[in-house]
């Protein structure tokens, strides 16, 4: 093969494949040209053979479309090269990346944006050149929002995809129900949304990191605010789940640390879609009145505490989860007012007014509306989905990492990793802690006003730090 077939072969190779519009006729272009430079090689016959494959591997399956989620190419899938073109042009296996996601069920809508930030992340890093000169190749499995069947999807990801590590995870009750699964097997799980305490403290296995936030530090940022500028006494209204139990155990703590005090607390099953039956049993005095929702759910209780005038008796604060940008159409003007904490939210104003920020921003939102057409802004989950898997990209470029056999080298570079404001994580500085792989980062404390999140307090990742409560096995 002379020297112009074998860069125009190293062009398509970072180049083309990666990109979701190349085409057959494209490809067939270059065969051609391919077919011209075949008299200079030794066997010409060979060439001619292998050309006929590539046309005949030109189209993509579904399979290397969209993985196991029916659907997806709406969000953006990647386009991977099939192994005879890998084959041919000496291309490196791909890694393959493993992602549980609720792409149906109660947590669907979070978890189809959740699947927009990672694509966005593995596009930008196949489109770069992969990671240690390797593409990475998305394999997406949709848990339906259930347990058992998250359980079942990670088994599959494992023993029959054979994927290299994992990145996702979305509601808490799978995270826990799966995390087994990774340290059986040894795989590095880089959760990307599952905010439940336990899972880096009582919990905390050797194989799995959070590369942002958890309750004890948005309860330690946000409960002096709660209680020194909103009210002393406190109920705390939660969803009766894994995370929701756990954050409220932690917000009650907090509250009474910062000089507060819990008169009661409401537990309110998930996916129920009349909250009033527990709302209208919130009676009494005290000052402000804290929920701890999501999703659909989130749309929910901020609606249903408007209806029956709490908002109006107490003031009304809680998770960001509640007033997601992508919550905010449903909600209309009876979330005005709310006050919550973020690890991220949708504004331009300063900190969040860098380069870096806003080619995140811009590219999210053009993502976004090809999966609504209301043109959402982007949520957290988009945020923690792209930087997660920019985290396990540095770690994998730190460790040189091959396969499932460099998993301790993986995990030691993962281990006290230092992650910075730029491209990879526009939502600023992190530190994945090595005590229990927990991360931590700055928090935003805001308010909804004409319908749009303002910043009130910025709160530093040094002033979120928690004690660790973790020791791996």
């Amino acid at each position: 093969m002379n020297g112009t077939t074998y860069w125009m072969i190293q062009r398509l190779q970072t180049q083309c494949f990666v990109a979701l519009n190349v085409t057959t006729d494209f490809v067939n272009g270059l065969l051609k040209s391919i077919d011209r430079e075949a008299p200079a090689m030794a066997d010409n016959e060979k060439v001619q053979d292998r050309s006929k494959e590539f046309r005949h591997s030109a189209k993509p399956t579904r399979r290397q479309l969209l993985g196991e989620a029916g659907g997806a190419a709406a969000l953006g899938t990647t386009l991977l090269v099939p192994a005879p073109w890998q084959a041919v042009f000496g291309q490196a296996k791909s890694y393959k990346v493993g992602t549980l996601q609720p792409l149906s069920g109660a947590a669907a809508a979070g978890g189809k944006t959740a699947l927009v930030g990672l694509q966005m992340a593995v596009d930008r890093i196949n489109k770069s050149g992969g990671i240690n000169e390797r593409l990475v190749e998305l394999i997406v499995a949709d848990d339906e929002s259930k347990p058992d069947v998250g359980r079942r999807k990670a088994e599959k990801l494992v023993v029959e995809d054979n994927i290299d590590v994992h990145v996702g995870g979305f509601l808490s009750n799978l995270c826990l129900a799966c995390m087994p699964i990774w340290d059986e097997h040894k795989i590095v799980n880089m959760i990307s949304v599952c905010l439940d305490t336990t899972i880096t403290t009582s919990i905390c296995g050797r194989y799995t990191f959070r590369p942002f936030d958890y309750a004890p530090a948005q309860a330690v940022a946000f409960s002096p605010y709660l209680v020194n500028k909103l009210g002393k006494r406190w109920h705390i209204v939660y969803a009766d789940y894994a995370w929701g139990q756990s954050t409220q155990t932690t917000y009650a703590e907090q509250i009474k640390k910062a000089g507060g005090q819990i008169v009661g607390t409401t537990g309110i099953p998930l996916g129920t879609a009349d909250m009033t039956p527990f709302l209208s049993k919130i009676t009494g005095d005290f000052d402000g009145l804290l929920g701890i929702f999501f999703g659909k759910d989130g749309v929910t209780i901020g609606n249903q505490v408007f209806d029956l005038g709490l908002t109006r008796k107490y003031k009304w604060a809680g998770d960001g989860a509640i007033a997601e940008s992508t919550n905010l159409p449903a909600l209309g003007n009876k979330i005005e007012g709310f006050v919550g904490i973020n690890r991220y939210i949708p504004v331009s104003d300063e900190p969040l007014n860098t380069t870096a920020h806003k080619k995140f921003f811009d590219e999210a939102v053009t993502r976004l509306k090809q999966i609504d057409s209301s043109g959402p802004l982007p949520d957290r989950y988009v945020q923690s989905n792209f930087e997660a898997m920019n985290a396990l990209k540095l770690g994998m470029q730190k460790s040189g990492f091959r396969g499932r056999e460099d998993t301790p080298k993986l995990i030691e570079a993962l281990e006290g990793l230092e992650m910075k404001e730029g491209d990879d994580f526009p939502q600023g500085d992190k530190t994945l802690r090595k005590e229990d792989h927990q991360a931590f980062l700055r928090e935003f404390i805001f308010n909804i006003k004409d319908g749009k999140h303002r910043i009130l307090e910025v709160v530093s990742k040094e002033k979120t730090i928690f004690p660790s409560a973790c020791t791996f096995a």
